[in-house]
């Protein structure tokens, strides 16, 4: 499922894609993604493709937190987390820093 949500959000035109490996921080997933879109319309585009990514890969239905705003979409599919910012946004909450990006196991896909 990790790959089909990658995939989607490539081919979405993402930015700024970080996956953050929650394995030994939290219970809560094991895995999150945060990517930034370039408008709350591209915002909405990215949220649509994921969650049908995520449907077609088997997993679960989605909570689905943000819309219709498409400031911040939150998408919790139990194992993967994936949060959809504009760029001013994901600067303001910081997540990255937040979760310990730089912590070694964490990576970084640039476009």
């Amino acid at each position: 499922m990790a790959q089909a949500v990658l995939g989607a959000l490539d081919e979405s035109k993402a930015e700024e894609i970080v996956v953050i490996d929650l394995n030994g921080k939290t219970s809560i997933a094991d895995m999150m993604v945060i990517a930034t879109g370039r408008s709350t319309t591209q915002i909405s585009s990215l949220a649509d493709r994921v969650l049908k990514a995520i449907k077609e890969a088997g997993g679960p239905t989605p909570a689905v937190e943000g819309q219709p705003a498409n400031d911040w979409v939150l998408i919790d599919a139990g194992d993967i987390i994936v949060h959809l910012f504009r760029p001013e946004v994901r600067q303001f909450y910081n997540l990255e820093k937040m979760w310990g990006v730089d912590r070694p196991g964490e990576r970084r896909i640039d476009d």
